[in-house]
């Protein structure tokens, strides 16, 4: 019975790839695309369930097995369905959430609250929700391709021949040259933009030819922006979690690792994204077929879900309309960030309590509790920063305006300066920058102000940047 379920799961996956085939001979038969995107798309598109075990090959290396029952999850909602599934029912058609432990945690076991009769309450868990993506549908693949990415594409190609025309000696129109380019890649879908700008331009000097095709060759083709057809969603409780999962893609198979995007402390994208994106590729070395991960902390994304009315009016709206509906979606997002950045307070006052044990133990010895943690990251804030924030927070321990009260036995000024400076690291390493405005975490706790005092810090830099 079970070898009948997983031959059943084969047969409905082999004729979907197939139905998506089809509908991209379709796309190139009508125009939509040209045949070096139906090639690329063919490769993504035609062995489903081969790309699908890939993808439980590589969070396998990386996580380990499962820790819980796979779950189904609806994409439309954002949410778990009540409903296990096995294994073997797995398949492109259908997403699911499934729990991992990220055994590399640089903060596990590190935050604890003590409650009624000594219980003990993790205040960061060291597990990791993977969301698994159905396959991205053909049609809004083709769609995206034809579409924006392709509207990024002839942009592109504009800005770099104004660019050619203006740095050469050549008298020519840039702006009708522009508007020519324009008209014609709207009528038709190209991606060898080479041959069409030099059919507009005509005769033309073979220096300048050379510079042009050259600028233009290196233009990224619409179907390279397409990456999430298979697509892989952690969520981690803390930013440094984060990290070492990427950290540790990036040891374990780096020859599979396309690109990086690191956006947990970017205060410019203009919807306040925080997450981080990984490329990496599922397919071979001379057939590459993209995987995106995003790694995202799970406050931050409970509001991220309540963005999505916002982004669906802006695909309906027209374009007058977008400016305030994208400011509507970053205040939102920016409240998911201050929720974010009191978690990280409640952390610090977990990590206050036990200071003073951790001086008693390591007392006369070499080696502190603390040590390693929070796990130094090679995506971090530039080391300038770091020492500027440090010399004011030495100066303020200096001063008292920072100390340590309860602790095992007296602390030394040097000693207190290292402890802070730990907490001022696990910070940086942890919190995320504001975007807009310094938003004060309220309160008068020790780790409250030192949690504004280091944050406000990185403010001014990122504004003495501007």
């Amino acid at each position: 019975m079970e070898s009948a379920k997983i031959l059943d799961v084969d047969i409905i996956t082999a004729d979907h790839d197939r139905h998506n085939i089809m509908l991209i001979d379709s796309a190139l038969e009508s125009g939509r695309i040209d045949s070096d995107t139906a090639d690329y798309l063919r490769r993504l598109y035609a062995d489903g369930m081969s790309c699908y075990r890939e993808v439980f090959h590589m969070l396998g290396k990386c996580l380990g097995a499962p820790k819980t029952a796979v779950m189904e999850y609806d994409v439309e909602t954002d949410l778990p369905v009540n409903k296990t599934i096995r294994i073997s029912d797995i398949n492109p058609l259908s997403s699911y959430l499934v729990n991992h432990r990220l055994d590399t945690d640089p903060m596990r076991n590190q935050f604890f609250t003590t409650g009624a009769a000594h219980k003990i309450d993790l205040s960061v868990s060291s597990i990791v929700t993977v969301i698994v993506g159905a396959q991205k549908r053909v049609e809004r693949a083709i769609d995206k391709i034809a579409g924006k990415y392709y509207r990024f594409f002839t942009q592109d190609v504009m800005t770099a021949i104004n660019r050619v025309i203006r740095e050469s000696d050549q008298n020519l129109n840039t702006d009708t040259i522009t508007a020519k380019i324009r008209e014609r890649f709207a009528k038709k879908y190209v991606t060898d933009a080479a041959a069409e700008v030099l059919s507009i331009l005509g005769p033309s000097d073979d220096k300048l030819v050379v510079k042009i095709v050259r600028e233009l060759d290196g233009i990224k083709k619409p179907y390279l922006y397409l990456n999430d057809v298979w697509r892989v969603r952690c969520l981690f409780d803390l930013i440094p979690q984060a990290r070492a999962f990427i950290e540790r893609l990036c040891n374990v198979m780096p020859e599979r690792v396309i690109s990086i995007r690191d956006k947990f402390y970017d205060i410019d994208n203009p919807r306040n994204h925080r997450d981080s994106k990984i490329i990496v590729n599922i397919g071979t070395p001379d057939s590459v077929i993209p995987m995106e991960i995003i790694c995202q902390v799970r406050t931050f994304f409970e509001f991220e879900r309540r963005t999505h009315d916002y982004y669906a009016l802006l695909r309906e709206q027209p374009d007058a309309k977008n400016e305030q509906i994208e400011k509507d979606a970053a205040e939102l997002m920016e409240n998911g960030i201050n929720q974010y950045n009191t978690v990280i307070c409640r952390c610090l006052d977990d990590l206050f309590d036990r200071v003073g044990w951790n001086i008693l133990y390591s007392r006369g010895g070499d080696v502190s509790l603390f040590d390693g943690f929070p796990k130094e990251s090679k995506l971090y804030y530039p080391q300038s920063v770091l020492e500027k924030i440090f010399t004011k927070l030495d100066a303020a321990v200096k001063n008292e305006i920072f100390h340590i009260t309860h602790s095992s036995s007296k602390l030394d000024k040097s000693q207190e300066i290292a402890i802070f400076r730990f907490m001022a690291r696990f910070i940086l390493a942890s919190a995320m920058p504001w975007s807009h405005t310094v938003v004060n975490v309220p309160g008068e706790t020790l780790s409250v102000r030192l949690f504004n005092f280091v944050m406000n810090d990185v403010y001014r830099h990122y504004n003495r940047e501007k």
